[in-house]
């Protein structure tokens, strides 16, 4: 596949996990990005980072924050393949740890802040755009 146009968001995030019965806390919802999943394990947050609650975090949420978010522009049809292999292979090629979001048009490509450089040079070394 040829070389994907990716945007960097002007937002740092939070990853959070709570327990899988929790409910969706509010400021989980709110903000210009958010993703919220549930599975049989957790219930699995993205949210800024500016969104998590001042007053302290629940007691049983894991967060990782700090990181940088690359939407991938589409909208992509879903026969359309390879897209996110084509950006995750360049990254763990080069050491770079990431995590997946899609959405029914696109998909969203999250690094760590730290790893933000390293996941930029990979990217464009790839042939993307960024």
């Amino acid at each position: 596949m040829s070389g994907s146009t990716l945007t960097l968001l002007p937002l740092r995030l939070a990853v959070c996990s709570l327990p899988a019965a929790a409910p969706i806390p509010g400021w989980a919802t709110t903000g210009a990005f958010f993703s919220v999943t549930r599975s049989a394990d957790e219930l699995s947050i993205i949210c800024p980072e500016a969104q998590l609650p001042a007053g302290g975090l629940p007691a049983d949420m894991r967060h990782t924050p700090g990181w940088a978010c690359l939407k991938v522009e589409g909208p992509f049809d879903f026969s359309v393949t390879g897209i996110l292999a084509a950006l995750v292979a360049p990254l763990a090629e080069a050491g770079v740890p990431c995590l997946a979001v899609a959405t029914y048009q696109t998909d969203y490509l999250l690094a760590q802040v730290v790893h933000l450089p390293a996941a930029l040079a990979a990217l464009r070394a790839a042939g993307h755009r960024v």
